[in-house]
């Protein structure tokens, strides 16, 4: 139907009005910038920026005699001359762990580099722009992350959590009652996650003409907006049909009757709702691991780089720009398969 909304145009939309409410806070010069980045990034990420941005200026404003007695929405961009690096650090330092409203904020080493990249972005764009002398933000090394293991379900633990979406017999007797009504999408859900390694945002975001049974693909919108086709294999397409007899016989609400995925309300699943049931799920599967959706996503990659031991061809299925993220995910598995190298040739027969 024509007036069936388009999930992405629908949340750029979102981000959009929400962008709006946070530039109305902050100083006006900022603007300049947001329009600057628009053409390579998504609006979810100069929304993201535009937080992290906020939370830099009411800092300042509240620590800087100078900037105290005016409103952030006043500030001039000749202030961004005037702060130093000591006062970035001293930002970085303040948002490990601070209050605002009567709510406690933490940040850990992933939140602090996304802080810093963002106010390094904002630095960078005026700077090059010769809007500005200096650029203290480049002079504050960006925090060492450390690696954390990828954490992922074991081969027999997906096909136990899915027998399980099937089962539903370790689910609370409250649980039991939304299963027999929602069995069907969630197995068609998860299989479809644990089989292509899509995101959350791609799965929820799936129209039904965007599911090609002839060549067993879907066409999903990538973060940057770019659209492609992921295949799928036969569990994957049976699981989709299954669910898709069910979902013909539903009637969304008015705006969702394209949505592939429909909540028990019948409007478009929500990311936050996937979140949930496959926590909900995991937890009757394995106690030792924190499964989310993402973690199906590393569970699909792992599988496929054991399989084919090709890099490349795990970076272009996951739709990483760059193959340095992949590898940098893989690691683990890359060492173990050069240390097989050391062992596959022999030079001389014993």
């Amino acid at each position: 139907m024509e007036n069936s909304k388009n999930y992405h145009d629908e949340q750029n939309n979102i981000n959009t009005m929400r962008m709006r409410e946070v530039l109305s806070t902050l100083p006006p010069f900022c603007k300049q910038f947001f329009r600057g980045i628009q053409e390579y990034t998504s609006s979810r990420t100069r929304l993201a920026y535009a937080y992290d941005l906020r939370v830099f200026f009411e800092f300042i404003h509240e620590n800087n005699s100078i900037c105290s007695k005016m409103k952030i929405e006043d500030f001039p961009i000749t202030l961004l001359d005037q702060i130093t690096r000591e006062d970035i650090e001293e930002y970085m330092d303040y948002i490990s762990y601070y209050i605002k409203d009567g709510k406690e904020y933490m940040n850990n080493e992933r939140g602090k580099k996304r802080k810093l990249s963002a106010l390094k972005s904002f630095y960078n764009y005026y700077f090059c722009s010769e809007l500005i002398k200096t650029n203290p933000a480049a002079l504050v090394p960006l925090p060492k992350q450390h690696e954390k293991e990828i954490v992922r379900l074991d081969a027999d633990e997906v096909a136990i959590l899915l027998d399980q979406v099937e089962d539903g017999s370790k689910l609370t007797k409250n649980q039991q009652i939304y299963h027999n009504k929602t069995k069907i999408r969630d197995v068609a859900l998860l299989t479809l996650l644990l089989g292509t390694g899509i995101r959350v945002s791609e799965c929820v975001g799936l129209d039904i003409n965007d599911v090609d049974f002839k060549n067993n693909g879907i066409k999903i919108r990538r973060k940057g907006g770019y659209e492609t086709v992921v295949y799928f294999g036969e569990e994957v397409a049976d699981a989709l049909h299954d669910y898709l007899e069910k979902r013909h016989h539903m009637i969304p609400l008015e705006g969702h009757e394209n949505a592939l995925f429909l909540s028990m309300q019948n409007r478009r699943i929500t990311v936050r709702a996937v979140e949930n049931l496959v926590k909900k799920y995991a937890s009757t599967v394995t106690s030792l691991k924190k499964i989310t959706p993402h973690k199906l996503r590393s569970t699909y990659g792992t599988s496929l780089y054991q399989e084919t031991g090709d890099i490349y061809l795990v970076a272009d299925v996951l739709g990483h720009k760059d193959v340095n993220t992949t590898r940098k995910h893989y690691a683990a598995q890359e060492d173990s398969r050069r240390r097989q190298a050391a062992k596959a040739v022999r030079l001389r027969e014993k």
